[in-house]
């Protein structure tokens, strides 16, 4: 290692995760359309998991409803069921890889990783992170180089696929200065739209903010972070102490609309009920309970609550479930339901609103 050796943070991202597994053990897919999700019934409600490249050109993502990806597919794609456990085997075994490199490796979810390591030359990293995670699994993977996780995890999308990319503080503003503030991790359509009503449009215009007006709209620690996003600061310690869930969702799609309140609350009875038993193995009181509920055709809202104080009661998490159906609209019919139980941390008290750092749940 040179005398120019310094510290990296680089973010591995598995291409097209689950369609390339899916692939390895059914290779006659290569090269096609393949579409994951639900129990891989297009005529079935339930959204995509996961597309292949190929099938991506056709304006098929993740979250999309089968029934829409179907009409859009050509008469050759794939439509598989989802099969977790074999996701989460080749996970580990590419987890595994990477840590044999000798770097400290921050598990983001099954497909993507932080990388903390002190070399003169993160490129070769990089392309060793690959070269090993493609001998051992047969998966590719692209890497982004960053001095932040930030940057690092941006520079990932540069890469795709199979890539290689470094974003720094000294290409930052080149790079993705005049991009859409969408492009930046942690900012979606709505947070987007919310920066719009303030003629906030770019990645420079959100550097330039006046903090005051982003704390003001977005609360003192999210304003903060906004705004530090649009310069590229963030994090750069890579962390790989055990992840630790901030809460657990259990949801369904109906095949069948609800149609009453009866079979709304009995379903989120059902829900609540599964949730506060993930709670309990957690050993971690509940602090907050959130209801997703998707309207007929395809609208979805979200309502939530804070809990008078945190609880390990099982009935307290499902009343507080209860309780929110009393804000869903009358009189629509319902395809979808979700519970989440969001956890107190350890060593944490009343827990702050997270940020993106250590990925989404």
């Amino acid at each position: 290692m040179g005398t120019g050796a310094r510290p990296w943070v680089l973010h591995v991202d598995l291409d097209e995760f689950i369609a390339a597994v899916e692939v390895l053990r059914r290779p006659e897919l290569a090269g096609r359309p393949v579409i994951v999700g639900g129990r891989g019934d297009p005529t079935e409600r339930a959204v995509v998991s996961t597309a292949s490249y190929a099938a991506r050109k056709y304006g098929i993502g993740s979250g999309m409803p089968l029934k829409l990806a179907a009409r859009r597919a050509p008469p050759d794609a794939v439509f598989l069921p989802v099969d977790a456990p074999t996701y989460e085997a080749a996970s580990e075994q590419v987890m595994a890889t990477l840590r044999d490199l000798g770097v400290v490796v921050e598990v983001l979810g099954w497909d993507e990783a932080f990388l903390g390591a002190t070399t003169d030359d993160p490129e070769a990293l990089a392309r060793r992170a690959q070269e090993a995670v493609l001998a051992s699994t047969r998966l590719h993977c692209t890497v982004g180089i960053g001095d932040n996780k930030v940057r690092a995890k941006i520079a990932t999308g540069f890469g795709k696929p199979r890539g290689i990319f470094r974003l720094t503080a000294d290409n930052w503003v080149e790079v993705m200065g005049e991009r859409p503030v969408i492009d930046l991790w942690g900012v979606g359509a709505k947070v987007s739209k919310r920066l719009a009503a303030h003629g906030i449009a770019t990645v420079n215009q959100l550097a330039a903010a006046p903090r005051e007006v982003l704390v003001a709209e977005f609360g003192p620690r999210m304003g903060v972070w906004y705004g530090d996003l649009g310069r590229g600061l963030g994090p750069a310690v890579v962390d790989d102490s055990p992840w630790i869930a901030r809460g657990h969702s259990r949801e369904t799609t109906y095949q069948h609309n609800l149609t009453t309140p009866e079979q709304v609350r009995d379903a989120v009875r059902e829900l609540a009920g599964q949730v506060a038993g993930d709670a309990e193995r957690e050993g971690r009181p509940v602090f907050r309970v959130t209801l997703k509920v998707r309207y007929a055709p395809f609208v979805t809202k979200v309502v939530g609550r804070k809990l008078p104080a945190p609880t390990r009661d099982a009935g307290d998490v499902v009343a507080a479930a209860l309780a929110l159906t009393e804000r869903l609209e009358p009189g629509r019919e319902v395809r979808l339901l979700g519970v989440r139980a969001e956890l107190v941390m350890p060593e944490e008290g009343d827990p702050a609103e997270r940020t993106p750092v250590r990925g989404r749940l």
